[in-house]
């Protein structure tokens, strides 16, 4: 059991770092308008805060700080979709399809925060 939790970890924080790498591509492929590039920036900011409080959360000092971080990084990946919808509907994106992913990794991702959140507060 404890060997399935340390694989779903390792791949959970492979899937959050190659998450992060796309988003940078993404986000660098933005036009350089002036609202692109602050959506850019705003998004840049969300996204890679997913990840980083997830590595932050790993070195916590006690449950509670864990799930403090497990929550920073869910509102996050929330925060996240708002920018990529954004992007979206001010047609500032030619690719539905990347877009689609975006949503739909966001969406993944913080669907394992919240359950994780539960769990970690004994509520699940």
């Amino acid at each position: 059991m404890q060997n399935d939790k340390s694989k779903f970890k390792n791949k959970f924080k492979q899937r959050l770092y190659s998450f992060t790498l796309r988003l940078v591509e993404f986000i660098d492929k933005l036009p350089s308008d002036n609202i692109s590039q602050r959506i850019g920036d705003q998004l840049l900011r969300s996204g890679t805060s997913i990840l980083g409080n997830y590595i932050e959360g790993q070195a916590a000092s006690s449950k509670k700080d864990f799930t403090n971080f497990f929550n920073y990084s869910l509102k996050s990946a929330n925060e996240s979709k708002l920018w990529v919808c954004l992007l979206r509907d001010s047609k500032r994106v030619s690719s539905k399809e990347e877009v689609e992913w975006f949503l739909k990794e966001l969406d993944e991702i913080a669907n394992i925060f919240a359950s994780s959140i539960l769990t970690l507060k004994g509520k699940k």
